[in-house]
């Protein structure tokens, strides 16, 4: 499948055919979006979210897959799977969504009714390993090649969701206007716990140290890797081959330094540096 450039961004085509709809989708005030670039540790935050709304009931969290759980808004799958938006139409309030889109592309709806949104940012050579693979066995998009190829195309935003640096810096600006809880992966992998009590307290919920210890050990990533409702092993390999690659690969801080060469590294380094150190935006590449 090709991508298709929506007011400059490149996305999935059927994502692009579909666009008036997206754009026109109508939110609610009491949704919560769920927003990262891809890769970036969606599936986890959208199961500790689930959990904290059920007050850590791993049986209620097992009532469906997390696509139907949560719909990702602007997904057009193949048939019979329904799309984001038919899912969440059909959808009781409140409802929690999730999105990949850039902040000029998020539907105006969820501005105009200052919907709460919890984005999650992954560092980009970690986060780019991650897409790699993930391109490799989604055959709803198009093949990465080799690594340096893709490397290539992930510095020139010519990836499904444009430029990673595009991504994490308009969204860290947009949390000084809007409700926004801007979380780093690699803290949620020091300390889950920490950053568990964070989204609940962002959500106004009580949370309970049994609760909490409870819901630490079911967003593990082993755990999230062995469920059926998070690791998307209902999707048949025509969407995703686990063949290629297991959509749960690793979930670590680090594994950059399997795949970077030092020049590599050092390229990459000297094209994010500069942007991320104007927006005051740290990451770290080790734990």
């Amino acid at each position: 499948m090709a991508l298709v450039e929506v007011e400059g961004l490149p996305l999935p085509s059927d994502t692009a055919e579909n666009w008036a709809q997206v754009k026109g989708f109508q939110a609610r005030p009491d949704d919560l979006v769920i927003c990262t670039y891809p890769k970036a540790g969606t599936t986890w935050m959208q199961e500790i979210v689930d959990l904290l709304q059920h007050g850590g009931d791993v049986q209620k969290c097992a009532r469906a897959s997390v696509l139907e759980r949560i719909p990702y808004i602007e997904l057009f799958p193949i048939k019979p799977f329904r799309s984001g938006i038919e899912l969440a139409e059909a959808m009781v309030s409140p409802r929690v969504l999730k999105t990949h889109l850039s902040v000029h592309l998020l539907p105006p709806s969820f501005w105009e009714h200052n919907c709460k949104i919890i984005y999650v940012a992954r560092n980009a050579k970690d986060n780019a390993v991650s897409y790699f693979h993930f391109q490799r066995m989604n055959k709803l998009i198009p093949d990465p090649g080799k690594w340096e190829e893709f490397l290539e195309n992930f510095i020139a935003g010519k990836v499904p969701y444009g430029l990673w640096l595009d991504h994490v810096c308009g969204w860290w600006e947009a949390k000084n206007r809007h409700p926004i809880l801007y979380l780093f992966y690699e803290d949620m992998k020091e300390d889950p716990a920490r950053e568990i009590r964070k989204v609940a307290q962002f959500l106004g919920l009580e949370l309970s140290e049994p609760v909490l210890s409870r819901i630490v050990e079911h967003t593990t990533f082993e755990s999230m890797k062995a469920n059926p409702m998070t690791n998307y092993t209902n999707l048949p390999s025509s969407v995703l081959d686990q063949t290629v690659s297991p959509f749960m690969r690793k979930g670590i801080v680090g594994d950059w330094k399997e795949h970077f060469t030092v020049a590599q590294s050092e390229w990459l380094d000297s094209i994010c540096g500069p942007a991320l150190e104007n927006n005051h935006l740290k990451f770290r590449t080790q734990l």
